[in-house]
């Protein structure tokens, strides 16, 4: 399912370029249950200059994900190559297009409102159309692609097309009512109560529009208009730990089907799941119960988002007071890479050692959660062992880069900066590092900040001078020309805030240096990936499944490439208030 899923996001960007309110009683959000467990959906429409600004976006980075449609439906092609046939034909109507070509093909609405949520967990998108007799001929042209007709039925007065798949057990299906167009992922045996819910036959009873709550939120929170999403674990885990939900029914019998052609276990004993997972379920959610989403600044210049998780009231008391000693997690990055994480290890201690005695004492009755059970009983005894220094006197990590050379494949990258080490014993983890390495034993190095050369046999592998210097609660090292004069500053930067937990900065000439480090190590990282791949086909040839994991990676980072492009600089941060965790991202473009 995960090239579907792919062309599904797509799907949802899309609805999200075209979403973006007056009481329209066929609004798209009157036909999304108060109590779905996710959904996305603008509450306004986008400006015209804004919307231009993330369609050139969406046009750099539209080849290199037809791209990897294309190379899915490959992947895909050896297991079920219907499905596969279906998501090529899928990528053509994008292929040597600009979005705003492909939404004037298929009669989308870049004006109008759109909403993407879930029946249970059966996905459902709603987008306006300006022509919906564009949209069918948009579906013609996909059928021709695909090479046959796809299955038409009909309820009621509605008529929809559907495609199902016999090896994931679900099917999906394509409808234009009025002047909206529905495409939705369900079971292969939808009933018909589910069928008339997707195509808007039967209204839910309470709408979210009813009930307003996705404005609420976004006053809330300060999200944009633009696009507002919501995720309630609260029901959505207990819904797919509980094995009631339809559509989880008929793909988890499918894959059981499939287990028992190869193992002989009945599809009937696979099946069970007992009541105690839907409890288990409901006790995780209960401890992260929401995550939501938005804008908080949308232009053609900038887009800033902002992601809540919401967390139980014991973990947001345990951090959101907390200040970390982290010189530099307390000021605005500067470097052209500067990343600052807080990682108290006496106050994570004390938080984990908690919960692994909470599992401990109540352990989950799931037989899915057994490994976590174990996992949690491991990690008590491994909360001791981060008592002792100096990596129990560790406050956190700095990294603040002024270059990179990211090499173009050849040899170990370089860099030039500054690496920063928050300790609460910064004398003691300096006297282990020099007893450790003989040749450190001879430095003279005080708490004042002055940075101080390292030997040059230790340094001769890098090619470039470093310095040492030590603060009040930090060790820092420069490495390259000039980086000394910066690193008694850099010691004196303010500490963190209260609850600030990260911050990071790319300038867009780093992003794309970071990016062109990955693309040089993309080969291996496919291999990797290929390796770990417990999905691939039998048979599968696996110099062939490496050849398609590296395409599929030179893809992915050929559309990360030509995002960077358009980049000015990419921030970011995070940190616990007495709701949960909040985590901003400001994006300012070219």
């Amino acid at each position: 399912m995960r090239p579907m899923k792919r062309a599904l996001a797509l799907g949802v960007a899309g609805i999200l370029l075209a979403a973006c309110g007056h009481k329209d009683k066929d609004a798209p959000l009157a036909f999304v249950p108060a109590d779905t467990p996710y959904v996305a959906a603008n509450l306004d429409v986008m400006d015209d200059d804004t919307r231009a600004a993330l369609f050139a976006q969406a046009n750099a980075q539209l080849p290199a994900q037809v791209a990897q449609m294309k190379s899915a439906a490959d992947e895909l092609k050896a297991t079920d190559p219907d499905t596969a046939n279906l998501l090529r034909a899928f990528a053509s109507e994008f292929d040597g297009k600009t979005v705003e070509q492909f939404a004037q093909n298929a009669g989308l609405n870049v004006k109008g409102y759109s909403a993407f949520y879930g029946l249970g967990l059966a996905p459902v998108a709603r987008f306006q159309l300006t022509d919906p007799a564009a949209f069918d001929a948009f579906v013609g042209r996909l059928e021709t692609a695909y090479g046959k007709k796809l299955d038409t039925a009909k309820l009621g007065d509605v008529s929809y097309r559907r495609h199902v798949s016999a090896t994931a057990g679900t099917e999906v299906i394509l409808a234009v009512v009025g002047k909206q167009a529905i495409a939705a992922l369900l079971p292969s045996d939808a009933s018909d109560t589910l069928l008339r819910q997707v195509l808007g036959l039967d209204r839910p009873a309470k709408s979210l529009q009813d009930d307003g709550r996705l404005a609420k939120l976004a006053k809330a929170k300060g999200y944009g208009k633009q696009a507002v999403g919501l995720v309630d674990l609260s029901h959505l885990l207990p819904l797919i730990a509980s094995g009631k939900d339809p559509l989880f029914q008929a793909m988890f019998k499918a894959h059981a089907q499939a287990e028992s052609a190869k193992t002989g276990e009945p599809v009937a004993n696979q099946m069970q799941i007992p009541a105690s997972c839907e409890t288990d379920a409901a006790r995780i959610a209960a401890r992260v119960p929401t995550l939501s989403f938005g804008y908080t600044r949308l232009d053609a210049k900038h887009q800033d988002m902002r992601l809540d998780v919401a967390m139980a009231s014991d973990i947001t008391q345990a951090f959101a007071g907390l200040k970390v000693a982290l010189p530099g997690l307390g000021t605005d990055a500067s470097a052209p890479f500067d990343m600052s994480l807080a990682l108290p290890v006496t106050d994570l201690r004390a938080f984990w050692t908690a919960q692994a005695d909470a599992v401990t004492a109540k352990p989950f009755s799931c037989p899915a959660l057994a490994d976590l059970n174990e996992g949690f009983a491991k990690l008590g005894p491994a909360m001791q062992k981060a008592a002792i220094p100096p990596f129990g006197d560790l406050l956190g990590l700095r990294i603040a880069l002024d270059s990179l050379n990211a090499g173009n494949g050849q040899g170990v990258p370089s860099f030039t900066g500054r690496i920063v080490l928050g300790t609460s014993n910064p004398s003691g983890l300096l006297a282990m590092g020099q007893m450790m390495t003989p040749a450190l034993a001879q430095l003279k190095i005080t708490a004042d900040g002055k940075p101080v050369a390292l030997p040059a046999d230790l340094t001769k592998m890098i090619g470039q001078p470093v310095w040492a210097a030590m603060g009040e609660k930090a060790l820092a090292l420069a490495i390259g020309p000039g980086e000394d004069a910066k690193l008694a500053d850099t010691l004196k930067e303010p500490a963190g805030d209260a609850g600030r937990m990260m911050r990071l900065h790319l300038d867009g000439a780093m992003y794309q240096n970071w990016i062109q480090l990955m693309m040089d190590k993309a080969d291996s990282l496919a291999a990797m990936s290929s390796a770990m791949n417990k999905d691939a086909a039998p048979g599968t040839d696996p110099a062939v499944a490496r050849q398609e994991a590296a395409t599929r990676a030179h893809a992915q980072f050929q559309a990360l490439q030509a995002q960077a492009a358009r980049i000015k600089a990419l921030s970011s941060e995070a940190h616990v208030d007495a709701d949960g965790l909040v985590i901003t991202s400001q994006t300012e473009l070219k």
